[in-house]
């Protein structure tokens, strides 16, 4: 009898130890997406602080383009008053094309190009989109492994009963799916 209430004994610890395991792994991955999609806020904003310096640089060369300074402006307070994460995508990407365009006056003025910190903060702003474009991949990582983990079994059994959901990936928004047109 003793036996007996052994096994029964250790079958029930070892059910505990599963279901602390996957509660654990849960809230793990949650934490790591969390995690990602702040790293992506860090960066998105680091790009943001850059853009008043990089303005203030093109303003004493390109006098006349007020149009695409105020669009760079107007950009960064869309994304610094994106509230979730479809808006900061949408914001930053808005952000993205009007750079482009700032960028692409850039080659009107040969000074500006040549000038030292017009340069810096090319460089610099060209290194924070290397990192953003590696959280935005990180984080769909990050949802590929907890998804996977809501969506097999027996991860899909403790999933529905710790009432864990399928979570979206960062996706590109359409704009910037479109094919650039190259002309010669």
């Amino acid at each position: 009898m003793a036996l007996w209430l052994w096994i029964v004994l250790g079958i029930i610890i070892i059910v505990i130890l599963i279901f602390i395991f996957y509660y654990n792994r849960f809230v793990r991955l949650s934490n790591q997406i969390d995690n990602s999609l702040s790293q992506i806020d860090v960066q998105l904003k680091k790009r943001a602080d850059l853009v008043p310096n990089l303005i203030t640089t093109v303003k004493g060369y390109a006098k006349h383009e007020k149009e695409i300074m105020s669009d760079v402006t107007n950009a960064r307070k869309s994304l610094l008053a994106a509230k979730n994460l479809p808006e900061r995508a949408k914001a930053g990407a808005k952000l993205g094309h009007a750079l482009g365009a700032l960028f692409a006056i850039a080659e009107n003025y040969p000074q500006l190009r040549a000038n030292e910190n017009f340069l810096h903060l090319q460089q610099e702003l060209a290194a924070i989109e290397d990192k953003i474009a590696y959280a935005r991949q990180f984080y769909n990582d990050s949802i590929l492994t907890y998804n996977n983990m809501v969506e097999t079994f027996p991860g899909t059994f403790f999933a529905s009963l710790y009432k864990y959901k399928e979570k979206p990936f960062l996706e590109i928004p359409k704009e910037e799916r479109a094919v650039p047109k190259v002309s010669f």
